[in-house]
């Protein structure tokens, strides 16, 4: 058995049983195999590839096998998934695939099941990869099912997304967004503002001032060797941690609250962005076990960052804070990059939980904004219920709001011209795209306290 393949059938199995992030546990399964470099990208590309087109690859094996997916032992059916993910969009041969996958199934204890996966995987590797989307997609009811199929998206996921560039006036987008949601990032780096130097040998992020990015390697012992002041984050999040820092200068003794820390990669540039205006930073992270991921990201800051365990409904309320950023829990649809399980995992029922919270959350934050205070309302997900309605909602209720331009914060901030066109209900939202910017799809909204 390929290491490789039993690496990436383990974290299959773990997203599905235990709802595992792959981007979390992957790296720890390398780690513990002791993989070579070539097995180890193998290892990443099964995992990374099966999870991303799983929609697709589950409509294939319902037409090949006769039965639903959801009818096939849950063992099973990831080997599956991984054995068709070799045929259809590897260059593994056709027999290593289907070879290794049967046994993946024995040793997964469905020994019974060995034949039925030899047949299916036997019976998908007849016909190329162009036959099997166009054979689904004939069956598919609607165009945008079809669509889904094509770029592995829920149709609930594509239809959010066309309504959310439409309000920038940029619906005929939407397929450029799908393709590279299917489009591993590329690793982006942050050195803290005034505490480390972006390498004199890395390539500069086109709009962040903080970002780079390495030729290539692994960045963990550049990240070592920096203590904490120099880390990995996207692009995106650099951007929304650096609009409200930036959002105009900093006055001494200032009060910073970060309401939902995890995992604390704003945190730590907001916390640099503090010391260097001589204003204080305050974090909050409801789990204890993300809180303490927020005290590690911050550790490399000779700043006292406390950071607090609480709902953030009720934690906002314990002070009167200048820059207060809220990076809401969400669905995670502008991260569909680099963690490909969540388009699978949230359902449309999801969203309206989120909002409600969303919702409270950003209440909570404006009510503890001192006179003049700013709030930074940010999600990882460009969904409209999740970004222009919490705002809109907010604002019938209160008075004593003024959103600012984030649009225009953005670009003083950028190094480079950000393409920000304006939301067509007339907000300073601003919105971050994958295949625009480069970045995972961060919206921005800044409100300011009269």
């Amino acid at each position: 058995m390929n290491p490789a393949r039993r690496v990436a059938f383990d974290v299959l199995r773990a997203v599905d049983e235990s709802d595992a992030y792959a981007n979390l546990l992957l790296p720890q399964e390398l780690r513990r195999a002791g993989l070579s470099s070539a097995d180890a990208a193998l290892a990443t590309e099964l995992t990374y590839g099966t999870l991303r087109r799983r929609g697709t690859y589950d409509a294939i094996i319902e037409h090949a096998s006769g039965r639903s997916v959801d009818a096939i032992d849950p063992p099973v059916r990831d080997a599956l998934r991984l054995g068709v993910h070799q045929l259809l969009a590897t260059r593994v041969a056709s027999h290593a695939a289907v070879n290794e996958s049967v046994e993946l199934v024995r040793r997964s204890g469905a020994a019974n099941a060995a034949g039925f996966a030899n047949a299916v995987l036997r019976r998908i590797a007849r016909d190329n990869p162009g036959d099997w989307l166009q054979r689904v997609a004939d069956a598919a009811r609607s165009d945008d099912e079809r669509l889904g199929l094509r770029y592995a998206h829920p149709v609930w996921v594509i239809r959010a997304f066309r309504r959310a560039l439409a309000a920038e006036g940029r619906a005929d987008e939407l397929e450029e967004l799908l393709a590279a949601d299917n489009v591993s990032p590329a690793v982006t780096m942050t050195a803290l503002p005034g505490l480390a130097d972006i390498p004199a040998d890395a390539a500069r992020t086109p709009y962040s001032p903080v970002g780079f990015r390495l030729g290539g390697g692994d960045p963990e012992p550049l990240v070592r060797a920096a203590g904490g002041r120099v880390r990995v984050q996207d692009e995106g999040s650099q951007l929304a941690a650096l609009a409200l820092a930036r959002v105009r200068p900093v006055r001494a003794g200032e009060r910073w609250l970060d309401l939902c820390a995890a995992p604390g990669g704003k945190t730590a540039v907001l916390a640099a962005e503090a010391l260097a205006g001589d204003a204080r930073v305050e974090a909050n992270e409801l789990s204890p076990a993300r809180a303490k991921l927020v005290r590690t990201s911050v550790a490399g800051v000779p700043l006292d960052v406390p950071v607090s365990e609480e709902d953030g409904r009720v934690r906002a309320g314990r002070g009167v804070y200048d820059r207060i950023l809220v990076d809401a829990p969400c669905t995670g649809l502008g991260a569909l990059r680099r963690r490909p399980e969540a388009r699978w995992r949230k359902t449309p029922a999801d969203v309206p939980d989120l909002s409600d919270l969303q919702r409270g959350l950003l209440t909570a934050a404006v009510d503890a904004l001192a006179p003049d205070g700013v709030v930074a309302y940010v999600t990882c997900s460009p969904h409209l219920a999740e970004t222009a309605a919490v705002v809109a909602d907010l604002r019938r209720t209160r008075d004593d709001l003024v959103e600012l331009d984030a649009r225009a914060v953005l670009r003083s901030v950028s190094r480079g011209e950000l393409d920000l066109p304006d939301q067509q209900d007339g907000s300073g939202r601003a919105q971050l795209w994958p295949h625009r910017h480069g970045t995972d799809a961060m919206s921005i909204t800044l409100l300011q306290k009269r």
